[in-house]
């Protein structure tokens, strides 16, 4: 008798190691007691249509990108109300570790859902954290909500907080936003933040490889989540369908550090545009018609960039380098490049007073300095405080020629600004803007708005052809002759019967006024002048070469 029961157990044990050669993960109790459930059915039809290829386990830890939708046209569910929108987009970052198990990994991760809410202005976003099981021999992902304390994870949570692609896009996500960031319900204050507590998430996806480059794999999951009430009560939600691609982080690592570049480089050119201008407008009058309140709108742009990339390389300390370059050259460009130019221009325009004492001037370059600061730091403040207009603020920093624009129309002003910066200016204010709003793959995540940027191009490019016509043709081209003022002639008539024959003091030639009348121009304190020698003077002083009067625009 004894001999058959140990007949018997040698039976049913090599019966058991057989079977767990071909089916390791057989015995594995399901996450759902629920006999036929949705991610069953599901799962089973999707094993029938993916094949499983060779046996060896995938590393799935990464960040994944997709979209999610409600199995049926919308959310049923009475429980959580608020959830109205059937479909939106979802971010998913994951770390598996091998188990003791043969085939059977361990998964911990963070999925968050965007666009859920239908009554916030940018959708609301749910923060999900999952743990699970990824069972690699047949593609399988299960995974559960994770209901413990805040920092039970350890170091995988660090390391998917930490990740760049979720810090860019927290920061992008702030910075760019239309509405205020108390607006954006976070996990502790969503209407879903207990659902851990009432609902039994639960989520099972299919994973494929959808490319081998080498030396990235690129994964693909699709898969069904499900949430029944803990008290049976019916579902918490109504199943939802995911899909989700891995994001290869060097790809967008390289794009982050590609466009730091283009901002380093977008420096250097302003730098060059300035210097040229600078050399343009080199004497104190031909500083007097430039705009101060179109520089110091300039330098302040150039202050928020500097800040800006300055946090997000703190933010992000893998690129910190990158970002720290970036911003260490827009402060060279604001702190000495404009802030010198400014002072240049302030200098110039109180010329008059150049007699006064040190004491008087030290006063108001404080009082300078003091606005300009307090205008940065007030700025900040307003753009905290009107955060959902982040678009209109947009466009008011981008019409910065305006200041110049008026600036000639009330001096009767022309050639204030060189053509060159006028044009290269134009093009790198708009390089930024553009990338952010304008271009598809951006590594900020921000959808593209086609709209918005045209509306910037034309903009820019409108105030930067009116200087241009202010240029060539004068700064009151565009207004009609009914509406200005009477300005003084420089032609005004000279009675040729007086032989009246003096000379230039400018070419030191003589004027022959019975020969060329017409080459004749004549100053309110009557000094005579060659048109051609007293225009190119006035194009640098305006004042009287002989008397140091000053002048009339002409």
């Amino acid at each position: 008798m004894g001999l058959k029961v140990n007949e018997f157990r040698v039976f049913f044990g090599f019966l058991w190691f057989v079977l767990s050669i071909f089916h390791p993960v057989g015995g594995l109790r399901p996450l759902r007691e629920r006999p036929s459930s949705w991610a069953d059915e599901w799962l089973a039809e999707r094993k029938d249509e993916n094949k499983l290829g060779p046996l060896f386990a995938w590393n799935i830890s990464g960040t994944y990108r997709g979209a999610w939708r409600f199995l049926q046209s919308s959310n049923t569910s009475s429980r959580f109300p608020d959830l109205k929108k059937s479909s939106g987009n979802s971010v998913l970052e994951l770390i598996t570790r091998p188990t003791k198990i043969n085939g059977v990994h361990y998964v911990q991760g963070v999925m968050i859902f965007h666009d859920v809410f239908d009554n916030e202005p940018e959708g609301g976003r749910v923060q999900i954290r999952v743990e699970g099981v990824y069972i690699w021999p047949f593609r399988q992902l299960r995974m559960v909500a994770n209901s413990g304390r805040e920092g039970e994870f350890g170091q995988e949570d660090d390391y998917i907080l930490s990740n760049p692609y979720h810090l860019l896009g927290v920061f992008s996500s702030q910075v760019f936003k239309e509405s205020s960031g108390d607006k954006i319900p976070k996990s502790n204050q969503s209407p879903i933040s207990d659902m851990d507590k009432h609902c039994n998430v639960e989520i099972s996806a299919q994973i494929s490889r959808i490319q081998n480059d080498g030396e990235h794999n690129h994964y693909y999951m699709e898969g069904l989540m499900e949430s029944p009430s803990a008290d049976d009560d019916g579902d918490c939600l109504s199943p939802m369908i995911m899909n989700a691609t891995s994001v290869n982080i060097e790809v967008y690592y390289n794009k982050a550090v590609n466009y730091t570049l283009m901002v380093t480089f977008i420096s250097f050119l302003q730098v060059l545009l300035l210097i040229r201008q600078m050399e343009h407008s080199n004497t104190q009058s031909g500083a007097a018609k430039v705009s101060i309140l179109m520089i110091g709108q300039q330098a302040i742009m150039d202050a928020y960039l500097c800040l800006l990339h300055l946090t997000a390389g703190i933010l992000v300390e893998s690129l910190f380098n990158a970002f720290a370059t970036a911003a260490f050259f827009k402060f060279v460009v604001f702190s000495i490049f404009e802030m010198r130019y400014l002072l240049a221009i302030w200098k110039a325009s109180r010329s008059i007073n150049n007699g006064e004492g040190w004491e008087a001037m030290r006063r108001e370059l404080s009082l300078l300095y003091s606005r300009f600061y307090g205008i940065l730091l007030g700025g900040i403040l307003m753009m905290y405080e009107f955060h959902r207009y982040f678009r209109s603020i947009v466009l008011i920093l981008q019409s910065f020629w305006i200041p110049q624009i008026i600036c000639n129309v009330v001096g009767d002003s022309r050639k204030a600004l060189h053509p060159h910066y006028i044009v290269g200016m134009s093009l790198t204010r708009l390089a930024i803007p553009l990338y952010v709003f304008g271009c598809p793959h951006n590594f900020m995540r921000i959808q593209p708005d086609y709209n918005f940027s045209i509306t910037l191009v034309l903009l820019v490019a409108f105030q930067a052809l009116i200087l241009l016509l202010q240029h060539y043709l004068g700064s009151r081209c565009f207004i009609p002759r009914q509406i200005l003022p009477e300005k003084y002639c420089y032609f005004r008539g000279v009675d040729p019967a007086s032989n009246r024959a003096t000379d230039c003091v400018i070419c030191m030639a003589a004027i022959d006024l019975t020969q060329r009348p017409n080459d004749c121009m004549v100053t309110p304190c009557d000094h005579f002048f060659h048109s051609g020698c007293l225009q190119r003077w006035m194009d640098i002083k305006m004042e009287c070469p002989t008397c140091r009067r000053s002048l009339p625009p002409a």
